[in-house]
């Protein structure tokens, strides 16, 4: 099950956003402008070592809502440098590494769980969640080792990978303006 996340009162510098905004641009599924990028929710998981934090945010460029998973490490991750959206000074932990968390080992292996284990979102120690998700569950396999993930970047509806039938489904529900969204944001096959 998803533990607590521990939230620290803390001055990031550069915010989350400013990185993500410098990012963004040169990210081929981003069509927005870095000017107007803005957060619309987010959710976290729990390192199950207590190593690594897990955030993804939903930011709105143009209309356009993207996901973004995040890992926040202490040091570099090796051979992860394709990965590495830049450092923030945390004013509580120090220096962070912020990593494009699909490419974080760490993340993969705790959506997988998520999915399968049909959990949802961390709880967090201070502060109110703005969105929940949760895995759909999954009945085990024999050909488990030949699954695949895909985190859906562009939360417009369209871009939900589709022929064959999901192993697996990590949904999200947020509020925009007043109104649920319910989107599904990574398929397990």
């Amino acid at each position: 099950m998803s533990g607590t996340v521990e939230i620290h009162e803390a001055t990031l510098t550069p915010t989350k956003l400013e990185l993500l905004a410098g990012w963004l641009p040169a990210q081929e599924w981003f069509v927005g402008d870095s000017e107007d990028v803005a957060r619309v929710a987010s959710y976290r998981f729990v390192d199950p070592d207590g190593e690594v934090g897990i955030e993804t945010i939903l930011v709105s460029s143009q209309g356009v809502t993207y996901q973004v998973p995040l890992t926040y490490r202490a040091e570099a991750l090796d051979e992860a440098d394709d990965s590495l959206i830049g450092t923030l000074e945390h004013s509580v932990l120090g220096t962070r590494y912020v990593y494009d968390a699909v490419g974080d080992p760490v993340y993969m292996v705790e959506l997988m769980r998520v999915i399968h284990e049909g959990d949802t979102e961390a709880d967090l120690s201070r502060g109110e969640k703005s969105m929940t998700v949760l895995g759909s569950g999954i009945v085990p396999v024999s050909n488990a080792a030949g699954e695949s993930m895909r985190v859906v970047r562009v939360l417009d509806g369209s871009h939900i990978p589709g022929a064959r039938t999901p192993l697996g489904i990590l949904t999200g529900t947020w509020t925009v303006d007043g109104a649920e969204v319910e989107q599904v944001l990574a398929v397990l096959r």
